[in-house]
């Protein structure tokens, strides 16, 4: 019910809260949940002491973000899914599986949505997992830089949720337009390592290139530590823990670039 919504996004902020976090960020969108629920949690927050939560509406609909009170058409709009279910797209196929996941949007897609954002003045972002599903967003970005120009694509701030696979182009590129890569380390903490899920299902030679903390900050590309909860739970400490302490040692970062990215990196994503 209605009632019960606001309870459980009540006693969600209250839990935040209680674990110094001052602000979420809610990536609703039409897979995941419900405009009812992304437009309640945005009232309640706005009109009760507590967490400032800034939401994105994952949906290729510019007017229908602006009208539900989103910052951007972003959050989980999935180009692809999840490397645990085998759906994450990969330009070569899973080491456990004979298929190369999910496409859910390829460059084109990406290009308008970015195009239609930009020239709104909206945040456009993508959950974007593989290396392929990487590629889409990176290529769709160009292909919107071309169009709307460069400089106008990297001040409206796009973001990338996950961000896993990465290569040093698609890093560089991440750089090139002004992408913020908005990470869990969370998931490197549970799913990472030899023995790990992600060694499972791509092999250990890729597993061990997945989150690259590290390169993306040397290449400058703003960064954003979360949680993806309740994929993962609410946890700043432990998320800061787990980006200082990667489970491939290349990928780690200071515990004061992990708190500045879970901080004040956060705030500008």
């Amino acid at each position: 019910t209605p009632a019960q919504r606001t309870a459980a996004q009540r006693a969600a902020l209250a839990r935040a809260a209680s674990l110094g976090i001052g602000s979420v960020h809610e990536c609703g969108g039409p897979d995941i949940s419900s405009e009812d629920d992304f437009t309640g949690l945005l009232a309640l927050a706005a009109e009760e002491p507590g967490p400032r939560v800034v939401g994105y509406w994952a949906e290729e609909d510019v007017d229908k973000a602006r009208r539900l009170g989103a910052l951007g058409a972003a959050g989980d709009l999935f180009v692809d899914g999840s490397i645990g279910s085998h759906t994450a797209c990969l330009h070569a196929p899973y080491a456990d599986a004979g298929s190369t996941g999910t496409s859910y949007l390829d460059a084109d897609a990406v290009a308008a949505h970015v195009t239609a954002c930009t020239e709104a003045g909206l945040q456009a972002g993508f959950h974007a997992i593989g290396d392929a599903a990487v590629t889409a967003v990176v290529d769709g970005m160009h292909a919107a830089a071309e169009k709307v120009g460069l400089a106008r694509v990297r001040a409206a701030r796009h973001r990338v949720e996950h961000a896993e696979m990465l290569t040093p182009q698609t890093i560089a590129a991440f750089a090139e337009l002004g992408l913020t890569a908005s990470v869990q380390p969370a998931f490197d903490a549970l799913w990472g390592g030899e023995d790990g899920m992600y060694a499972r299902r791509l092999g250990p030679e890729r597993a061990r290139t997945l989150n690259p903390f590290a390169a993306l900050l040397r290449a400058g590309v703003p960064l954003a530590l979360g949680s993806d909860s309740p994929v993962t739970p609410l946890g700043p400490w432990g998320t800061v823990r787990a980006a200082a302490f990667h489970r491939t040692p290349e990928h780690r970062i200071s515990v004061r670039a992990a708190f500045t990215a879970h901080t004040r990196g956060g705030w500008r994503a």
